[in-house]
């Protein structure tokens, strides 16, 4: 308790027993303690989320691979028999060094980033100069409005 000091110094101010005030502690560390327990739940969960997808995880996620055959395009039968052909229409054959297995990943072939680059670019090219004709014409019409302005008071004299 308060030693050495005024019994009034000790005491909780009734400003703070006010409903509201007692209202928002209560909400403040009911909040504060459903964060804590709910990460609490959460670090169980990942563990075993982790647990499971190590057991179905690819085997290059896991472990050291080494590439068969490098990046190329899909065809039509591997676009719907190889699920990794779905994500990127590209793919390398791998082959995991510790479990000797053959896989395929997706992976980006540099004639598709090559083709976005140039699609982005003449995106940004295309977008200047529509912001560009915008801005003339935006300037133009305020000069005109301008002019008006000036010629309107040089009549009124």
């Amino acid at each position: 308790m308060c030693t050495g000091v005024m019994e009034s110094d000790c005491r909780i101010p009734m400003s703070c027993l006010r409903p509201r005030i007692l209202a928002l502690h209560a909400l403040f560390w009911g909040l504060v303690s459903l964060r804590v327990f709910g990460a609490a739940l959460l670090s169980d969960e990942k563990t075993a989320v982790a647990v499971t997808k190590a057991m179905t995880a690819p085997c290059w996620q896991l472990e050291e691979f080494v590439v068969a055959k490098e990046c190329s395009v899909c065809e039509g039968l591997q676009l719907k028999t190889i699920q990794a052909c779905s994500q990127t229409g590209f793919i390398e054959k791998i082959n995991c060094t510790k479990s000797n297995r053959d896989e395929y990943k997706s992976c980006r072939s540099t004639k598709m980033e090559e083709h976005l680059f140039w699609k982005f670019e003449g995106t940004m090219l295309a977008l200047t100069v529509v912001f560009a004709i915008m801005v003339v014409i935006r300037q133009r019409s305020l000069d005109r409005q301008a002019s008006d302005k000036v010629r309107r008071q040089i009549e009124s004299i």
